[in-house]
């Protein structure tokens, strides 16, 4: 494909991802109107949060092997169908048990979407190539990511539009995807017999899914250490034990075990799942920093996480345009390494009373080493692997991000939870202040309207947040100091410069030839000759060359 036909069938991904991104970031602003509007609980709300992400981590791998086995675009065209079939249901939710249900199947698309994409360009730009069009991804994630939150906001305080647009603005995007998907994606339809693991998928999921609620839940709705515990670690761990065994003997499993084998898609594997913890993990909680700690609005809040946004879109561009042009990609990955651990290290001595101007570098810097490190792990695992494996392996380090990502979020809310509730405790005391419990700042459990409390009380939470906040950096830092030390023992392989496709081609044609052998043509007999031996290496043969 040439640059302009690549691009034209980028748009729909582009579209599509910025679809998948929108979900997820659209509505961090509006959740409480909504549940509130919807006469709802605190744990509804939690549901409202955890229920797309649930359904996303865990249904990626599903989504990726589907890719190997079926039309690519049609999956793609399905998964949207998908999310805006999710999109209308919450948009008209009039109960919070449809929004929940509703977030599942966009979440199920909004899986699909990620998966996917990075499938489609794998099969369509040969490696050597890929790396100059990340950044145009890391462009649509800036966008969807800073956007978001915006947009949200405005849905919701613009009183002739309300929160349920918070849904609907995507459906147009979604729809524009599916038709410029069918107009500029044009790839081939690999047939093949097919036979799909259904119990392999389920045990997947349903053991996925058991441990994400235990690590989304733990610590808030029950306690680490509880029977609840107990009972969903003890249950995912069953199911994901059978789910290894399942696999191991079916002819098409969801998840081929066999990739593990290749080193640079284990260590891909590993740093990816490191990479969701330390990034995912610590930068979450910003927003809430921001405006607790730094007394910040919910729209200043989003637009003060530019820098960040603005440093990973310009490295992945960066990095991606020279890996294309020298064919080198370990160097990046190491460089990225350090650079976030150097970001996240330097996080960790905020407070409530750090400059927006050094928390400004503080965060480029960890933009900067995200944006080398995450987007060229995956072009390293698809550059390693057969074609047939494409979709798996990619999904295989999506899924694990994700699952980094959430793990990330939940044990070190925790961690924010009981370091608030310590250092107000502290500040209180200090101050000559005696608790009047509750949660409005005393650390309680919940998150207090800073508008409501005196001066002295609002000082005291300030500065608790302010140090919760960099305790959450600081646990994150081993984590990227782990993943600097899983991409240093990846042996780089040149970038090879053929398509997924082509590559798809040139691997069935391989397997259909016959041995070498066959392919050599001995001398003609005549009838009744004495069968002419193979000429053995080192003999001559008439024409005087050494066979």
């Amino acid at each position: 494909m040439t640059n302009r036909q690549i691009l034209q069938a980028m748009s729909g991904l582009m579209a599509g991802m910025f679809v998948a991104i929108l979900a997820g970031t659209v509505v961090s602003n509006a959740l409480p109107t909504i549940i509130a509007d919807l006469g709802a609980s605190q744990s509804s709300y939690t549901w409202v949060v955890t229920a797309e992400l649930l359904a996303m981590t865990a249904t990626v791998p599903l989504w990726g092997k589907l890719s190997d086995l079926f039309n690519k675009k049609l999956l793609l065209q399905l998964s949207l169908g998908m999310f805006v079939v999710g999109s209308l249901l919450a948009g008209f939710s009039h109960g919070v048990g449809l929004l929940i249900f509703s977030r599942v199947v966009q979440g199920v698309g909004a899986g699909g979407l990620t998966a996917l994409a990075q499938v489609v360009m794998a099969s369509i730009i040969p490696p050597r190539r890929l790396g100059k069009y990340a950044g145009i991804f890391g462009a649509v994630f800036a966008v969807g990511t800073v956007a978001g939150p915006l947009v949200g906001g405005v849905l919701v305080d613009t009183s002739w539009l309300g929160w349920r647009w918070c849904f609907f603005i995507g459906v147009p995007f979604a729809l524009l995807a599916i038709a410029l998907l069918q107009r500029t994606l044009h790839l081939p339809t690999v047939k093949r017999e097919v036979r799909i693991d259904f119990l392999g998928a389920f045990l997947i999921v349903a053991g996925v899914c058991a441990l994400l609620v235990w690590v989304s839940l733990a610590g808030n709705q029950f306690d680490w250490a509880s029977w609840q515990t107990a009972a969903l670690t003890g249950g995912g761990v069953v199911l994901l034990a059978a789910a290894v065994f399942v696999e191991a003997r079916t002819a098409e499993p969801v998840i081929p075990l066999n990739i593990f084998r290749n080193r640079t898609v284990t260590l891909t594997t590993v740093a990816s799942l490191l990479v969701g913890v330390a990034m995912f993990g610590g930068t979450v909680f910003l927003s809430q920093y921001f405006q607790i700690s730094l007394g910040k609005s919910p729209t200043v809040a989003g637009l003060m996480s530019l820098p960040m946004i603005l440093g990973l879109l310009v490295s992945s561009t960066v990095a991606g345009q020279i890996i294309s042009r020298t064919g080198k990609w370990k160097r990046y990955l190491v460089a990225g390494a350090v650079i976030m651990s150097v970001g996240l290290g330097l996080l960790s001595t905020i407070g409530a009373d750090t400059s927006f101007a050094l928390l400004s570098l503080f965060m480029a810097i960890l933009g900067i080493g995200v944006g080398m490190l995450m987007q060229n792990l995956v072009l390293a695992a698809q550059n390693d692997v057969p074609a047939a494996e494409l979709g798996a392996a990619t999904s295989v380090l999506s899924f694990f991000r994700s699952m980094g990502g959430t793990i990330g979020t939940s044990v070190l809310g925790a961690v924010l939870a009981n370091r608030v509730a310590s250092e107000t405790a502290k500040g209180l005391r200090e101050a000559g202040i005696t608790p009047t419990g509750g949660g409005s700042g005393d650390g309680g459990g919940s998150v207090p309207d800073m508008s409501t409390l005196p001066a002295p009380l609002r000082t005291v939470v300030e500065h608790a947040y302010g140090v919760a906040t960099a305790d959450l950096f600081l646990f994150a830092t081993p984590c990227a100091l782990l993943a600097l030390l899983t991409v240093v023992f990846l042996k780089e392989k040149p970038l090879k410069t053929s398509s997924g496709m082509e590559r798809l081609a040139e691997e069935a044609a391989a397997e259909t030839a016959g041995p070498v052998e066959a392919l050599i043509e001995l001398p003609r007999q005549r009838t009744g000759d004495a069968p002419v031996p193979a000429p053995a290496p080192g003999d001559q043969d008439p024409t005087g060359q050494r066979a």
